[in-house]
């Protein structure tokens, strides 16, 4: 399972049938306050942004989607009773979000009150014209202010089946996307057995953790010594956000349309030996991977300490390991990648910042935006180009023994964005990338040069276990220099 733009997703022609959940009895705006839940920061956050720029005229949109197979020909009436006994366990999927007295609140629909309905959209005799309707189908029926918050479907053929389901970001995360798969296909094929799941009816809900966070940090003050952490990050940084240090040729205040692309930087018997060279120095393959970032970004005329936002998983080990929600928060690490440092002397750096890091962890990355960093909270995005690395081994997530079997894929899609990201994702196939851009010419190049540089490092690591220099890199660029603290 990798995560990779779903232009590039090659799903064989059929017919698309899609299902569409409803209400049996009322609205949940017709019902009363009393079921109503306050939403998480990051929900909070992510929906006040869609609010705001509706009003504008300039809406921001994005979504997460998932695709996997089912083979054999496809039992609809079981797909149907997977999909909805799914929906019907994640207490957040089935959700309607409103703004009351200034607060959002999430107003959920009893379990037993939501129901299916089956709709043929159509047939496609092509790989091209069925990708073209559902990436657009998926622009246009994901709405962060309208319920429900996803679609699910599926594209039938006489011997196998597609199904797919998309998701705004608002009550999901990427580490979702195996826990529907897994939950979705072992539903369908125990009803296809007449046998029980033996899942759960009702998961630990997004919303108790939601709940129990906002408790916990809604009281807290810019002064709080929780906060100790960013503000020693953001005395060294110069601001709140670490800027992403390469030329990307944006203004400022100006969001762009994006290149998404994806690749492989490592096959599975490089990667074997990519995680061993890690281990060898006393590392794990993710901090590897970020340890060439680091070198890559200063080769390219970046600056000698890394720094960059990381987000992290907030499930741990305990009763949200099968929730579906939003159970991210990103925080800040910083390390030494400057010349001279070999590839034991900056992993070590990156297992101190990433230790150090951990230790501050519950700290939500939205409560310590609005507390240190105001006036760039208000706004409807990040201010600039901001250094971003993710990484997930997803042989390691929920399900991950079948995927071979069921093929799953993560697909996410931005309309704009003023800066770059990157994610990493390590499966039986090897190491891959992908990365969300600006389009400018100037971005092109800059990120062709770097994810060119990022692959012969990891590569240079898993043959010999260290970096080999130099790399060239055409032409080196001037790094962007934080703004200096005013006193």
């Amino acid at each position: 399972m990798r995560q990779f733009p779903l232009e590039m997703h090659h799903v064989a022609p059929g017919r698309v049938v899609e299902w569409r959940l409803r209400s049996t009895t009322a609205e949940a705006c017709d019902r009363g306050d009393a079921a109503d839940r306050r939403a998480s920061f990051n929900q909070d956050k992510h929906f006040t942004v869609a609010e705001e720029s509706r009003a504008s005229d300039d809406p921001v949109a994005s979504w997460i989607a998932v695709t996997f197979e089912v083979t054999g020909p496809l039992d609809e009436p079981a797909l149907a009773r997977a999909l909805l006994a799914f929906v019907r366990r994640h207490e957040v999927l089935r959700c309607e979000f409103r703004r009351l007295a200034g607060e959002l609140s999430c107003a959920p629909f009893a379990a037993d009150e939501l129901a299916l309905d089956a709709e043929h959209v159509g047939s496609f005799d092509t790989t091209e014209r069925l990708r073209g309707f559902l990436v657009e189908r998926f622009k246009r029926s994901i709405d962060t202010l309208s319920w429900p918050l996803f679609t699910m479907g599926a594209v039938l053929r006489e011997d196998s089946a597609t199904v797919y389901l998309a998701f705004d970001h608002i009550v999901c995360d990427g580490m979702s996307m195996p826990i529907v798969v897994r939950d979705v296909l072992t539903e369908y094929e125990a009803l296809r057995r007449g046998e029980d799941a033996g899942l759960p009816a009702t998961a630990p809900s997004y919303l108790d953790f939601a709940d129990e966070q906002r408790r916990r940090y809604l009281s807290i003050e810019a002064e709080d010594e929780r906060l100790g952490y960013w503000k020693s990050f953001i005395e060294r940084n110069g601001e709140f956000f670490p800027r992403f240090p390469l030329d990307l040729g944006v203004q400022p205040d100006r969001m762009y349309p994006i290149v998404n692309e994806a690749s492989r930087l490592l096959d599975a018997g490089e990667a074997e030996v990519f995680e061993k060279s890690c281990l060898a120095v006393d590392g794990k393959p993710f901090m590897g991977v970020l340890a060439a970032v680091a070198v890559c970004l200063r080769e390219a005329g970046g600056p000698g300490v890394y720094r960059g936002f990381m987000p992290v998983s907030e499930r741990g080990r305990g009763p949200w390991t099968g929730a579906v929600g939003w159970f991210v928060n990103t925080m800040p690490i910083e390390f030494d990648a400057s010349p001279g440092r070999d590839f034991a002397q900056v992993m070590a750096g990156v297992r101190a910042g990433f230790t150090e890091m951990i230790r501050h962890i519950d700290v939500p990355f939205v409560r310590a935006w609005q507390l240190l960093a105001p006036a760039e909270f208000a706004a409807q995005s990040w201010p600039y180009p901001v250094n971003f690395f993710s990484y997930i081994d997803i042989r390691k997530v929920v399900g991950a023994e079948r995927h071979a079997e069921w093929q799953p894929a993560t697909h996410i899609w931005s309309a704009r964005a003023n800066g770059a990201c990157s994610w990493f994702q390590r499966d039986a196939d090897g190491l891959h990338m992908n990365s969300l851009y600006v389009d400018t010419p100037a971005a092109r190049r800059t990120m062709g040069d770097f994810q060119e540089a990022l692959r012969r490092t990891v590569r240079d690591i898993a043959c010999g276990g260290g970096f080999r220099r130099p790399i060239a890199l055409t032409p080196p660029r001037q790094p962007l220099l934080p703004k200096p603290i005013e006193a």
